[in-house]
């Protein structure tokens, strides 16, 4: 992932890395990466496919919702600590940050021996959770892949003592419990493999920003010779999976031409759904916020909120700033309300056990969606929108746009005939809507087992429907208002 430079919470605060790069700090406040102005030598599925046709391909993930990402790898062995100092930075860029020379991080294959990693319990974990899709780290901008790749033997397969492939038990545990399976893999950036692009941390030079000379080479050599293989054993030798393809952090260096040869292996799996990060300016399919929700999402896109639990994204054994369960289960709404999904990430640690405040907050945030479930999966965006927030009148952000001023009283999602009120500051004696664009017909709570009906008054335009003195959960109560267009 790129360095975090936002931690989300249901206020979207925001707290700035002094490390942070330029670049990668814009694309995290949500700039969308640069697009082709003219047609691409090789066209994108996404360039050539009728509308009709993207809805059926796209049309899984935009009723999933909520998915599981997996940040796993080396780096979980150092856990944010190198000689004995703790490294300034999100676990997985250890490396980059702590200018860890190759040969002393690629040592660490031979101490990573994950005994304790289960696939079937991390996929029973997400199903639990209400997660519909994992993405797990096939290979970050370390370079190691998780994988058994003959491409290179920087894996876990051919490096280390465990010689097992998580990604194929994690492909055969998803079969088994019907979740679907893609995989994050670090196209450009490669801190271990002779070419691989670096951002910039700290006093590494530009233009290459490495810190080794074995980091030295060329990059259409280290794309031709790795990525671009390793991208077709993940293609090709997981069956059905993956369904989701998750690139990051592109550089100057993925031109048009070369990412032109990765689309040509892309193009050969019709279904895949790929993300805006391949670079060489292919829009691919998904817009990636990273740690905070937009204030309006991006309407008529599809769009994918990724957010660590803590401050994290690969294991750090000290940092234990966990996000509550009630910010994850009303971060999940906003986001669903705003017409997109929700990437929540797990960090195992390097015996491949899920940290127990993880475990423990997606079990919680489970049990909320088997009550109320019906009103984030297949939903559409709210037909409301002021209920979000608004943007203020006189304060600024860094960029000098306005500042958006969220409201944390309730959100809306939709479906053909209901209306779902997902309410978190509980009114007294009724909820009120000044305006409605369907017809309301009845109401009731989502979790009340008998569905007792509720007491709806139309006024104009507006209705007021009669609650409970007590919310039925102290998370978000959902109301459904059953209607007729």
């Amino acid at each position: 992932m790129i360095r975090p430079t936002r931690f989300a919470t249901p206020l979207l605060a925001a707290s700035l890395f002094a490390s942070a790069c330029t670049f990668a700090s814009a694309q995290v406040e949500g700039e969308h990466y640069r697009q082709a102005t003219k047609p691409h030598a090789v066209p994108a599925i996404q360039e050539t496919e009728t509308h009709a046709q993207r809805d059926a391909r796209m049309k899984w993930w935009r009723e999933a919702r909520f998915g599981m990402f997996i940040h796993w790898g080396l780096y979980s062995i150092p856990a944010g600590t190198w000689d004995g100092k703790q490294v300034p930075s999100v676990g997985e860029w250890i490396m980059n940050t702590g200018s860890i020379p190759v040969a002393d991080y690629k040592a660490l294959a031979s101490k990573f021996n994950p005994t304790g990693f289960n696939a079937h319990d991390i996929v029973a974990l997400a199903k639990s959770a209400g997660m519909k899709y994992i993405v797990i780290t096939a290979k970050h901008h370390d370079g190691f892949a998780m994988f058994d790749s003959k491409a290179d033997p920087f894996n876990i397969v051919a490096a280390t003592p465990f010689h097992r492939d998580p990604l194929k038990e994690l492909a055969e545990e998803c079969r088994k419990q019907g979740v679907k399976l893609g995989f994050y893999y670090s196209q450009d950036q490669d801190w271990t493999a002779p070419g691989g692009a670096a951002y910039k941390t700290g006093d590494h030079k530009p233009p290459t920003n490495h810190w080794d000379k074995a980091q030295d080479g060329s990059f259409a050599n280290y794309l031709h010779t790795k990525a671009i293989p390793q991208m077709e054993e993940l293609l090709n030798n997981y069956g059905e999976f993956p369904v989701v393809i998750w690139f990051d952090t592109p550089t100057k260096d993925m031109t048009p031409a070369l990412a032109g040869e990765i689309v040509a292996l892309l193009n050969k799996h019709p279904n895949l759904i790929w993300n805006n990060r391949l670079g060489g300016e292919y829009k691919g399919d998904t817009e990636t916020p990273e740690q905070f929700i937009p204030a309006k999402g991006y309407p008529g896109s599809d769009w994918e909120a990724c957010m660590t639990m803590n401050d994290t994204w690969g294991f750090k054994s000290y940092d234990n700033n966990f996000k509550s369960t009630e910010t994850i289960v009303r971060n999940l709404i906003d986001i669903a309300s705003k017409g997109g999904n929700y990437l929540l990430n797990i960090g195992p640690d390097s015996h491949g056990i899920v940290p127990a405040p993880e475990a423990e907050r997606l079990q919680q945030v489970g049990k909320w969606l088997a009550a109320n479930g019906e009103a984030i999966y297949n939903t559409q965006p709210t037909l409301f929108g002021s209920e979000a927030g608004a943007f203020s009148q006189t304060e600024k952000e860094k960029n000098g746009k306005p500042k958006f001023i969220p409201s944390w009283n309730w959100r809306s999602t939709t479906s053909a005939n209901k209306i779902y009120i997902e309410i978190f500051t509980w009114p007294k004696g009724t909820f009120h809507l000044n305006k409605v664009s369907r017809n309301v017909t009845s109401a009731y709570l989502l979790a009340d087992p008998s569905h007792t009906p509720l007491k709806v008054t139309k006024s104009g335009t507006g209705i007021d429907i009669q609650l409970p003195e007590k919310a039925l959960d102290p998370i978000a109560t959902v109301l459904v208002l059953n209607t007729t267009k």
